[in-house]
């Protein structure tokens, strides 16, 4: 069985954004075992400077890269990561799940995206779009790709 984990930094607020992770996470496990770990996020005013900026990255990044399992294939969410359609994205979970590790972990950063350190240990970085979309609002596209990608493997009809 394919083994998921979202790593993602803070809490959702807003009772819709929750309400849509629960229901993709629902459909998930028709096809696989997922859990989301949120660790807390550190807080951002607008007036921080880049070395506030990188020390508050490196304090999520320790507390990341301590949920990470072991023998783990990371993919980590960067704006300069790679662009892929839906069905590459279903196949890099399969030949992933095949060849690699059943464990795919997937990390979503905060406001200030992830540090160095992580992108480092990083397997894949994948981009959902040129455009910057809140953290919050990334994790329910996630989940929903996720279930797409899955659904795309089981020849589902939820794909079209």
């Amino acid at each position: 069985m394919i083994n998921l984990t979202i790593i993602a930094v803070g809490k959702l607020k807003e009772r819709y954004l929750v309400d849509g992770v629960n229901e993709y996470v629902k459909r998930i496990t028709k096809y696989a075992k997922i859990d989301i770990i949120e660790v807390q996020d550190e807080k951002n005013p607008a007036n921080d400077s880049d070395a506030e900026i990188k020390k508050k990255l490196e304090v999520e990044a320790s507390q990341i890269i301590s949920k990470i399992p072991k023998e783990a294939y990371l993919i980590t969410l960067e704006i300069n990561g790679d662009l892929i359609s839906s069905e590459e994205l279903a196949l890099l979970i399969d030949k992933t799940t095949q060849f690699e590790s059943n464990k795919i972990v997937l990390i979503i950063g905060g406001s200030h995206g992830l540090s160095d350190q992580v992108k480092q240990l990083s397997n894949k970085s994948l981009s959902f779009s040129k455009m910057t979309f809140p953290h919050q609002l990334m994790r329910l596209i996630l989940v929903e790709q996720i279930y797409r990608s899955l659904s795309i493997l089981n020849h589902s009809s939820y794909h079209k």
